[in-house]
Order: C-alpha cells, then structure tokens, then sequence
C-alpha cells in the first residue's frame, strides 16, 4: 500500500512473516540471503554488499534478462538488532557510477507477533526527488517492495 502525504510519497507495507525476528533481521544484512528475494518480478540480483555497521554501505546491483538495471546504493543509518534498520536509500540506475542517485529513507521495524512468527512494518519515505525525475519508476516502488517482501517470506518460510 502507497499514500500520498502532503508533499512527500510514502510507501507503506505491513506483513506477518512465520520466521523470527532474528531471521527476518538477518535477511537484510547477509548478501547471499538479500540476493535470494531483493529484486521484484523478472529482475534479479547480481551483487550485494553489505557493511553491517551505522555508516556502512550497502549496495544492491539486479539487472533483467542479463542487462544491469541499475539497484541501491545506500548507507545504514540505524542498526538495532532483530528489531530495527533504517537507510538512506538510493535508487541508482544502470549507470550507477556516474548516473544520479535518488535518496529516501528506508525504515524496517520488526515486531513479534501475535500467535508467533514477526509483522514486518516497511516504511519508505521522502520519495520526492525520486518521483519528480522518474515518475514511472516512483509509482511501482509499492508494488516492487510488494513483490519482493513476497519473496522474502518464500525464503524464510
């Protein structure tokens, strides 16, 4: 689910895993598990990096049917383990080295549910520089984190 809240667009998904927190938490901090279920429809993912620390990098590369798409290039904000992550997330095209990068900010709080398992809350937040320059590629940022949250619950379970 995306809205519209005054000039900012905010992204907004919220979901029961079956997994841990723990296991939720480490699925988006271990590259070989990001690059499992981090790329929505055909795309997929050809490189992660990952710098588990306040300040560190984490990069995303997908590319689709062989052709780099461009990914993430971000900086992690805010680590509390097995609860919360928060990024400064850029959305980088196939240029990615010289080519402009869009910021936001990426929230992910991990809660226990109840009856078990983990409700997964996804925020993403000041997507304005984003949906001026790239209008097309703002309006599927629900529907991609939608899709690869999908994913993400396939792989844990």
């Amino acid at each position: 689910m995306s809205a519209l809240t005054g000039s900012q667009h905010v992204v907004r998904i919220e979901r029961t895993l079956s997994a841990s927190a723990h296991r939720v938490y480490r699925a988006w901090l271990e590259p070989e598990l990001i690059g499992r279920w981090m790329a929505p429809g055909s795309y997929e993912v050809t490189r992660v990096e990952v710098e588990e620390r306040v300040g560190g990098r984490y990069r995303v590369w997908q590319a689709n049917g062989g052709l780099p798409v461009g990914g993430f290039e971000c900086q992690i904000l805010e680590l509390v383990p097995d609860r919360r992550i928060v990024w400064r997330w850029g959305f980088a095209g196939p240029d990615r080295e010289n080519g402009p990068v869009y910021d936001s900010r990426l929230t992910i709080t991990l809660r226990d549910a109840p009856g078990g398992g983990t409700t997964l809350i996804l925020v993403q937040e000041r997507l304005d520089e984003l949906a001026a320059a790239l209008p097309e590629v703002a309006g599927q940022v629900g529907s991609g984190w939608a899709n690869v949250v999908t994913k993400l619950a396939g792989i844990l379970g």
